[in-house]
């Protein structure tokens, strides 16, 4: 299992903890953005990332992982993989997380929530939410980075990396006042 400084080294590595002025999926802005997605391209990395989560979880007899499109959807894959389980994905149709694709999860099925990087954990909690929808044996979440905005939950909570970034509201943004340009990297329209 990796330990954080050694994931956290890997996101250096790869150019994916960037700084500059960010607008998060969330809306809130940030000095800082981890790009999962730059360091996900490699298999390698991605399999030593997602391989330490899989292990915090590997005595959970894990049926089938779920992580939200898109950020998620390689580490869904890549945790199911090493915990021998089926991946799935939910996205957006109309702004609500859903299962499409014929996705289905039964009903006693024991389901792994990930996320790539949770900042409030808006999109884990509705990950959550449509798991339940299926199955009432949500075993945990994990993800690769915490950023420290505040997520809470009472499952199994295991992030690989776990950050304490300062996050602002759009009005209260210290970077909006010096004029840095705002960049929006994420995946979802806000």
């Amino acid at each position: 299992m990796l330990t954080q400084e050694e994931a956290l080294d890997i996101y250096k590595k790869c150019g994916a903890y960037l700084e500059g002025h960010f607008k998060l999926t969330s809306g809130l802005h940030s000095k800082y953005y981890l790009q999962s997605a730059l360091v996900l391209q490699y298999p390698d990395y991605a399999e030593k990332l997602c391989s330490s989560i899989a292990e915090h979880f590997k005595d959970a007899k894990i049926d089938v992982v779920i992580g939200p499109a898109m950020g998620a959807i390689l580490v869904s894959y890549e945790v199911a993989r090493h915990l021998g389980a089926r991946s799935v994905f939910a996205e957006r149709v109309d702004n609500v997380l859903t299962l499409k694709r014929n996705f289905f999860i039964e009903k006693n099925e024991r389901v792994l929530v990930v996320e790539d990087v949770v900042t409030t954990g808006k999109s884990v909690y509705e990950t959550i939410e449509v798991a339940k929808q299926y199955s009432n044996n949500i075993v945990g979440v994990g993800a690769l980075v915490d950023r420290g905005g505040g997520f809470n939950t009472e499952l199994d909570y295991f992030p690989l990396i776990r950050l304490n970034i300062v996050n602002y509201e759009p009005e209260n943004c210290p970077l909006c006042k010096e004029n840095i340009p705002l960049v929006k990297p994420g995946s979802r329209k806000i």
